[in-house]
């Protein structure tokens, strides 16, 4: 952290947002200097992405008023925020993947041929684009369409895109939830690039290691209202946990599961088509809840692909309770008791347009049939029953699941496969980006289903989760298994050695 001027930027005093039937905002203030960098945290639900929206010209607060450098402004629209220098990065990519990157960058706003004003200016537009690029370490091309880029690539461009327009405030939404270590290392040096030349940054996440190594000052709100702010020495996970949710977490992960050394899952020389050099062999036991751990591109997510037949492996076996086990498909997987829990949740988990009731029931719909014709009366049931047990924060069960938050669209991803009483459930980053309460509850859910004697495999980037709720530790790196911990020999360094190979077993 950086020494930040004591001039504001920005003040909102007593921000006021309702909507029908639900009070967003309670009298909200919130003070940014310049050159600082501001986390705003809280639990999903907590009124984080409102005040943004207020901020940024998407939302006019019902009370309240927001002074940028000194001035009093009425921010009516996101054009108007874009035009007093407010930007707005936000977690989901607003890009237009077929265009190339100086066409998104400058999209609405692209300069004109002096002489033929009615022509865009691409040399220009080429020209000032490097310097954005330059500036915020990306190596690509200008010309380079965005499809073909990484999603790291893709939310670096969207910082080019917010500092072309000369943003002295810069909003950051889980800016880091698709980003690679290597991707994210490269995002924080870019903060603290701005934070020099005084640019002030909103930064939103769930990730409390982030928050304090970044944040020279949080501000937490709960239940729509100020709970607290911290700074210096006082930005501590603990801390920020406390005025998250009200109360002191003593525990956050729950060891109650008695684990079996009965094998359920087995891979033997598991080939994945991604990594056909280095086969797979691991076990995973009734009861037992095993993370799978490894930096980001070391072959995890192709692994769990390939185990419930998203892609076909190339060669090995795979054996459930001792049997053999073909793969054809992820109707075959399911059916033989395998459930995936994905990590991308909106795109491959959910149909985020359709109800819950109708996506909990959707992988078993044969269980919910009468003479051949779906039964409405057994899917609300199921439905009714399945939320009931996870608790999911609903309106009720015909709400679209697009308008629940997170933690409760992750809670029916879940929901839906329990209702199929799975053998094995892989999950993959199953609390990538829900709040710290969402989490814990998440963790419950997974400690409940080991207990009741399912093999859990778990997917994870997050060491501090990999460690707390991990019976069995197994390592990747490059496509590989490069090592297994066990109880007492767990620790960040010893995962570390092993991620990047300078501990590999093999």
């Amino acid at each position: 952290m950086t020494e930040t001027g004591d001039e504001s930027v920005l003040e909102m005093r007593g921000i006021c947002k309702a909507f029908p039937g639900v009070k967003a905002l309670s009298d909200v203030s919130l003070t940014l200097k310049r050159g600082e960098v501001l986390a705003l945290i809280g639990e999903n639900g907590a009124g984080k992405s409102t005040l943004m929206k207020v901020l940024g010209g998407v939302h006019l607060p019902d009370e309240g008023s927001i002074f940028v450098e000194g001035e009093l402004r009425r921010i009516g629209s996101v054009q108007g925020a874009t035009a007093i220098g407010i930007a707005f990065v936000h977690q989901e990519l607003n890009l237009s993947d077929n265009l190339d990157v100086a066409a998104n960058v400058f999209l609405g706003r692209e300069p004109r041929r002096r002489n033929f004003p009615r022509l865009i200016d691409r040399k220009k537009i080429n020209a000032d684009t490097q310097i954005l690029l330059d500036k915020i370490g990306l190596d690509c091309s200008p010309t380079e369409i965005v499809s073909e880029l990484s999603l790291g690539q893709q939310q670096m461009i969207e910082i080019a895109k917010a500092l072309s327009i000369n943003a002295k405030i810069l909003i950051m939404d889980e800016p880091t939830s698709s980003l690679s270590a290597r991707e994210s290392e490269q995002l924080f040096k870019v903060i603290t690039e701005l934070r020099n030349h005084d640019i002030s940054v909103i930064y939103i996440s769930h990730r409390m290691g982030e928050v304090v190594n970044l944040a020279d000052r949080v501000l937490v709100l709960r239940d729509g209202r100020n709970s607290g702010a911290l700074e210096g020495k006082d930005i501590a996970p603990m801390n920020m946990i406390k005025l998250m949710v009200g109360r002191d977490v003593e525990k956050f992960y729950h060891k109650d599961h008695q684990m079996t050394d009965i094998p359920v899952l087995e891979l033997r020389g598991f080939i994945v088509p991604e990594h056909p050099a280095t086969p797979v062999s691991l076990v995973v036991h009734r009861g037992e809840i095993l993370v799978l751990a490894g930096l980001i591109g070391a072959g995890r997510t192709e692994l769990a692909h390939a185990l419930f037949g998203i892609t076909k492996a190339l060669g090995g076996e795979l054996l459930l309770n001792g049997k053999r086990l073909e793969i054809e498909g992820p109707r075959s997987a399911i059916d033989a008791g395998i459930g995936l829990v994905p990590e991308d949740r909106k795109e491959c988990g959910l149909v985020v347009e359709q109800s819950i009731e109708r996506n909990i029931t959707l992988p078993g719909l044969d269980s919910c049939q009468k003479m051949k014709l779906i039964d409405m009366d057994k899917v609300r049931a199921l439905a009714s029953k399945m939320t009931k047990a996870l608790d999911v924060r609903m309106r009720d069960i015909e709400q679209l699941v697009e308008n629940l938050s997170g933690g409760n669209q992750q809670k029916v991803v879940l929901a839906k496969w329990l209702a199929m009483n799975p053998r094995v459930l892989v999950l993959d980053e199953p609390t990538r980006g829900i709040d710290v309460v969402a989490k814990e509850e998440i963790y419950r859910l997974i400690e409940r289903l080991a207990a009741e004697g399912v093999a859990m495999l778990v997917i994870s980037s997050e060491m501090q989760e990999v460690i707390g709720i991990a019976d069995r530790i197994v390592v990747m790196h490059e496509g590989a298994i490069s090592g297994e911990l066990r109880k007492g020999e767990f620790s960040e360094e010893a995962v570390m050695r092993l991620a990047t190979g300078t501990g590999c077993e093999r």
